[in-house]
């Protein structure tokens, strides 16, 4: 079954009240916003509130850092330039949305909109204590992928929504995303662990690491670097040190770099000096030439 067209259940809508009084006179709210009541809980409304704050030089600054010109990992990504900050204050003024309009905001063209759905979706799975809402924002989250593609898009909700869905659960859906050639859905492999490893669990997060250490793209070898960092971290120094002693010598160095942040100069000269010494001797594997 491909990722990108898993088929999910049906949204419930939401029987969840709409979180503040909305004002109807046209001034603005507590949180500076102007609400209209007919509309509170749409993606046009939210689509209004983002806008407010959109700015044409930030748009251009943001296609720039999310490379999403011609050849770039983002190309053809759409911004209005709308700050993170303000995102999440709009995603907190409309966190009852209903999982039908969240879809059409993780659907949009525009980046900044998928990622204030995206915002929507992760505090209403955490908040939830409905099995049957946490699986169907699930299934929206895994149906609508394709639209999840970018780093910040994928490190925003992909430890939460699926990570947090498949804790304690048969974990088959990550190797299937793992061995797609859609760059951000194995991604969303390597981030989705990151649920386990901050309840202490390494187990996910080496399984995937080991399928993605020689992965060729750039934005999975920070994935699969960070997340060992965070092993190493926060729940089994030894898991990391298991994996350098296997791999330090041949992974790409960028991976190898991020892996060890945090480790003692002394650890870290280490592993770089495990890598450099192969490479030097001209015993490092073919797959390696290049990093």
């Amino acid at each position: 079954m491909q990722p990108d067209t898993f088929a999910g259940m049906a949204a419930p809508r939401s029987p969840a009240p709409w979180h503040r009084r909305p004002r109807t006179n046209g001034q603005p709210g507590p949180s500076g916003f102007v609400v209209d009541a007919t509309h509170a809980r749409t993606a046009a409304a939210v689509r209004r509130a983002l806008r407010k704050s959109a700015s044409r030089a930030r748009a251009k600054a943001s296609a720039l850092f999310f490379k999403a010109g011609k050849g770039g990992y983002g190309e053809g990504d759409v911004f209005i330039g709308v700050t993170v900050p303000h995102q999440r204050r709009v995603a907190r003024r409309f966190r009852d949305l209903p999982l039908e309009e969240a879809e059409h905001l993780l659907t949009s063209r525009t980046h900044e909109e998928r990622l204030t759905g995206l915002l929507i979706l992760v505090d209403r799975f955490n908040r939830s204590t409905d099995a049957n809402d946490r699986r169907a924002i699930f299934d929206l989250y895994v149906r609508r992928l394709k639209h999840v593609n970018n780093w910040d898009l994928v490190d925003t909700s992909a430890g939460s929504i699926v990570g947090g869905w498949l804790s304690g659960k048969p974990k088959t859906l990550l190797d299937a995303l793992a061995s797609s050639d859609n760059v951000w859905a194995r991604r969303v492999a390597m981030l989705a662990t990151f649920h386990d490893i901050k309840r202490g669990d390494h187990q996910a997060a080496i399984r995937m690491a080991r399928r993605l250490v020689d992965d060729p793209h750039d934005m999975i070898r920070k994935a699969v670097g960070w997340m060992l960092r965070e092993v190493g971290k926060r729940a089994s120094p030894d898991a990391l040190d298991g994996f350098l002693a296997a791999h330090a010598a041949t992974m790409p160095r960028t991976t190898l770099r991020y892996a060890i942040e945090r480790l003692p100069a002394g650890r870290r000269r280490h592993w770089l000096g495990r890598r450099d010494s192969l490479r030097t001797s001209g015993g490092h594997r073919g797959r390696s030439r290049g990093r």
